[in-house]
């Protein structure tokens, strides 16, 4: 039971992280490390037990992986295709099929330098390979995360209730999307009144050069006409950014309530990272995501786990060059 005491540790240490602060992505982390540390107690012991059933079973548990790989690798090119095909050419929509086309490009890598063994390709996939696995172990941690912070329960009592917005369609119209979210905000809202509050409802958004108007006025607009009461509608019609609609939010709260709770709606593919600016902006509340389109979802994953990556640019860059730095060290290995 000793190789599973690391496995243990950790998974308190992300209880108890948990249960102190649920927006840090440093639990997705940690739970990602006690996870990786049970898999390698369980391959360890099956191994140490000298059975030969057991060993076979060890190796057989990565040839899943294996497939997996593949699985995903197809996967992402189809989603990619289908992104292309629904949502036009932008650099955004691209990255389903460039994810896809990085995993074959490694995978060749790795194949190539194998077979042919020379020094430098061995440092180059060496690299490869263990950013590779670097970024798809953090890729891993924030999709599971992100799906459990998703089913966190949040506080039974709030003040506010802030639906981000997403951009209007046509200079004025709500798009799917975003009325997807001012549904999540108003089924939100409907149950706080229902515990005995009456929350204001904050629609966020500013208005970009090809909108005829702030996208929280059309926002409130699509909610009066849905029948919510315009009188709990608060508009924030400054910001352009998921940080600006958070900062200006909050500033609105504030004034008006200084010791306010809230929730904050946005998607549920945004939800995290939205959680994560949140607690860097010291918004007092949680986020709660509505429903996306299954075929949306993969390519807005992966953007807003590159937008993560980026906010904690410079741990990742230290991180990074370490495992360049274990390339040079393969390569230089072998040229000896």
């Amino acid at each position: 039971m000793v190789i599973y005491a690391p496995a243990a540790l950790l998974l308190l240490a992300f209880c108890v992280s948990v249960s102190r602060e649920r927006r840090k992505f440093s639990n997705a982390v940690i739970l990602g490390l006690a996870v990786l540390c049970a898999l390698a107690g369980l391959l360890y012991s099956m191994v140490a037990s000298g059975s030969a059933s057991a060993r076979v079973v060890a190796v057989s548990l990565l040839v899943p992986g294996a497939v997996a790989v593949l699985v995903l690798t197809y996967f992402l090119f189809l989603n990619g295709v289908r992104m292309l095909r629904k949502e036009g050419k932008s650099p955004s929509n691209l990255l389903s099929l460039l994810s896809a086309l990085a995993i074959l490009a490694v995978l060749a890598l790795l194949a190539v330098a194998a077979v042919l063994r020379t020094p430098v390709l061995i440092g180059v996939a060496a690299t490869a390979g263990g950013l590779a696995l670097y970024f798809s172990f953090l890729f891993l941690c924030f999709v599971c995360y992100a799906f459990l912070y998703g089913r966190l329960l949040v506080r039974r009592r709030a003040d506010f209730v802030v639906v981000l917005g997403s951009g209007l369609v046509g200079g004025s119209t709500v798009p799917p999307l975003l009325a997807s979210r001012l549904k999540r905000g108003r089924e939100v809202h409907a149950r706080l009144s229902r515990r005995g509050g009456s929350p204001v409802l904050i629609t966020s958004g500013g208005q970009g050069p090809d909108e005829d108007l702030p996208e929280s006025h059309a926002m409130a607009d699509h909610l009066v006409a849905e029948g919510f009461p315009a009188h709990l509608i608060e508009r924030e019609d400054r910001s352009t950014t998921t940080e600006e609609n958070l900062r200006f939010s909050k500033a609105i709260m504030e004034e008006a309530n200084p010791g306010y709770r809230c929730v904050v709606v946005t998607n549920n593919y945004h939800a995290f990272r939205a959680a994560l600016t949140a607690r860097r902006v010291r918004i007092r509340g949680q986020v709660v995501g509505a429903p996306t389109a299954a075929y949306f979802w993969p390519n807005a994953t992966i953007r807003e786990f590159t937008a993560v990556l980026m906010d904690y640019r410079r741990s990742n860059a230290v991180m990074c060059l370490l495992i360049v730095l274990g390339g040079v060290a393969a390569w230089w290995t072998r040229l000896r």
